[in-house]
């Protein structure tokens, strides 16, 4: 994909007249394509941001954060294993700009992050174009018709790609009928009809709930640790409990641990008391909702979509 949007990539920009370019973090075509046609570019953030730091494990682990030698030892090797698995794109970036005749440090007028400061881990070499934020969401507007019968509500999702394990949701909805709780399950089509019913513990369920209202009515979340849906539980002030599967997932918990909002959990092999355990720990212990609120309340004072979207005009539209 990179390959083809650098070698077609700027012919169509310069076809259709475009005078800037707003990169993802992820895509490293985005940068080089800009240097090609000297366009200004801003990068924009959606999950952890993706910056080297030998204080700050890369974004993909679940290493907690130390400062000591061996923890900078660790994480140096951590970054020479991503070069590694990284070589393949580098090289086609690299072919490109040989072929283009481009020096290194062609740099972004901004990088906008949605990830809110408090979240992710300290850092002290941040670039100075570098700014924290707060979720990109549109207002949802739309109530939830949840029943109140006095049990708390769990809400329980593992996005949008992972949701057809149906026996991860088995155990989330025994762990929470085993606390008292009734579990609140998204699967975004992942289960059938007949694999929502078989479901223990009497949960409510659907492909898709209003996720920002259902939230506002739960006591914690038991998630996989997507950074979205992690956001919006934050936002609400919800402790969580995140079993991450894969990409971005454990490192995304294990800030939720060092900030005190959650615990994290293996989902592999995970037994329904483990999470029941868990869970009432989250709920019973105040810190964890007291950690969520606050970061509830950094979120709230953050100016989401909109301020990412000013940041962004502001600085392409200057003569820097």
């Amino acid at each position: 994909m990179t390959d083809g949007l650098l070698a077609e990539g700027p012919a169509v920009l310069e076809r259709i007249g475009v005078t800037a370019v707003l990169a993802d973090a992820v895509e490293p075509a985005g940068p080089l394509i800009a240097q090609r046609l000297n366009l200004p570019y801003a990068v924009a953030i959606t999950g952890l941001p993706l910056l080297g730091e030998v204080d700050v494990p890369p974004p993909f682990l679940g290493w907690r954060y130390r400062t000591d030698r061996w923890g900078r030892f660790r994480n140096r090797g951590g970054y020479a294993v991503t070069d590694l698995l990284m070589r393949p794109i580098t090289r086609v970036v690299e072919a490109h700009r040989r072929v283009w005749g481009l020096a290194e440090g062609f740099s972004p007028r901004v990088q906008v992050a949605q990830c809110p400061r408090g979240l992710d881990y300290p850092r002290r070499s941040l670039p100075p174009e570098f700014l924290y934020g707060s979720p990109w969401r549109s207002k949802e507007t739309e109530e939830t018709d949840l029943p109140d019968d006095g049990r708390p509500l769990i809400f329980c999702s593992l996005g949008t790609l992972q949701g057809s394990r149906r026996a991860l949701f088995a155990t989330m909805a025994e762990a929470c009928a085993a606390i008292g709780a009734r579990a609140v399950i998204g699967h975004a089509g992942g289960l059938s009809q007949e694999e929502e019913s078989a479901l223990p513990g009497d949960p409510l369920v659907r492909a898709f709930w209003p996720q920002a209202a259902v939230l506002r009515r739960c006591s914690a979340a038991v998630l996989h640790g997507g950074f979205n849906s992690v956001l919006d539980a934050l936002a609400a002030g919800v402790p969580i409990v995140a079993l991450p599967i894969g990409f971005e997932q454990p490192a995304t918990a294990a800030r939720l641990i060092r900030v005190g909002a959650g615990r994290m959990l293996s989902p592999r092999g995970l037994s329904a008391r483990a999470l029941a355990d868990a869970l009432r720990d989250v709920i019973d212990r105040p810190s964890y909702a007291q950690a969520a609120r606050g970061l509830a309340a950094e979120i709230a004072a953050g100016d989401g979509a909109a301020g990412a979207a000013a940041a962004i005009t502001a600085a392409l539209a200057s003569r820097a």
